[in-house]
């Protein structure tokens, strides 16, 4: 027992694969609709979404950092490739505008976090609410209808088969797999994560690093807007409230210490499929929505729990 105790610590893809085929199974003896092929489809499409911003957390976590603005981020560049639309701009040119509000807005967490000397969590709190306050101001709290073929083909069209989301994940998760492991920033990135005054001294350009982190986080959460404006084909300003908490959930659930420093993304688009799961499950089973919220908050809570402890020993 001890012996496999251990594997489980040195080996966290085990139990992780582990938990989804377990809820899997479970989820398909109370409802024979989960493993039907619409069910599936959906479920990767709903995975997409979080799996985009978790990509992004997991830049930001791994440096010591925390970004609560992601899901509002995603609000605003919806809305500003809906208002374009709107007013007859190109897919293309309301695409392009979208992507560089959310990214703009990442740059300026990163710019607030390291020029002004505020906490992560207090500049990205204020950017959830300049976001989210800006959706609301630029639509008057009304969501854009967004009828494109282009957006359309985003959110629910198939490349070879695969969903065009599942793609955009697929291709996310190998550059910043990539990113990470192979190049002079993923190693800076950790570095900055186990201890930021050790990585002062050694030279690395911490404050510069963190914007970019922030900038990068920013546009991931404006790539991720780019799916939902295609699988809703609207653009409602109140979209994504909580997604940041989903997001963190499955950056944590994939073993990435809270603290920085340690873990990647490779679980963690595996910690996004369990987030997803749990909301599909909900859906599919008819129980209230509002209980995801509470699932999510023990999600955390165990989740760094565990962190705490693994560290402790």
């Amino acid at each position: 027992m001890i012996e496999l105790v251990k594997r489980l610590k040195d080996y966290p893809l085990t139990w992780i694969v582990g938990v989804v085929i377990v809820m899997a199974f479970v989820i398909s003896m109370m409802s024979p609709y989960f493993f039907t092929v619409g069910n599936l489809s959906n479920l990767l499409k709903q995975v997409a979404i979080i799996a985009v911003l978790a990509g992004g957390q997991t830049l930001v976590i791994l440096s010591g950092g925390i970004d609560l603005s992601i899901g509002s981020i995603l609000a605003l560049s919806a809305v500003v490739i809906g208002f374009l639309i709107e007013h007859g701009y190109s897919p293309v040119t309301a695409t392009l505008a979208g992507v560089a509000a959310g990214t703009l807005c990442g740059y300026v967490n990163g710019i607030v976090i390291t020029k002004g000397r505020i906490a992560p969590f207090i500049a990205t709190l204020g950017m959830m609410g300049i976001a989210r306050g800006l959706s609301l101001v630029i639509t008057k709290g009304v969501s854009y209808m967004v009828l494109v073929p282009f957006f359309d083909f985003i959110g629910n069209g198939t490349v070879l088969g695969l969903p065009v989301p599942i793609v955009i994940v697929l291709v996310v998760y190998a550059a910043l797999f990539l990113l990470l492991r192979r190049t002079v920033f993923g190693r800076h990135t950790y570095a900055i994560g186990g201890n930021e005054h050790v990585s002062r001294l050694e030279g690395i350009r911490v404050d510069r690093h963190k914007v970019l982190i922030y900038t990068l986080s920013g546009f991931l959460a404006a790539i991720a807007a780019l799916i939902m404006v295609g699988r809703l084909a609207s653009t409602p300003p109140h979209v994504a409230k909580g997604a940041e908490l989903e997001a963190i959930a499955a950056v944590i659930i994939g073993g990435t210490s809270f603290t920085g420093g340690v873990g990647g993304v490779e679980l963690t688009l595996i910690g996004a499929l369990i987030m997803a799961m749990i909301t599909n499950a909900l859906n599919i089973l008819g129980i209230s929505s509002f209980w995801q919220q509470v699932f999510i908050g023990i999600v955390i809570i165990a989740a760094v729990w565990l962190d705490n402890l693994k560290r402790q020993r």
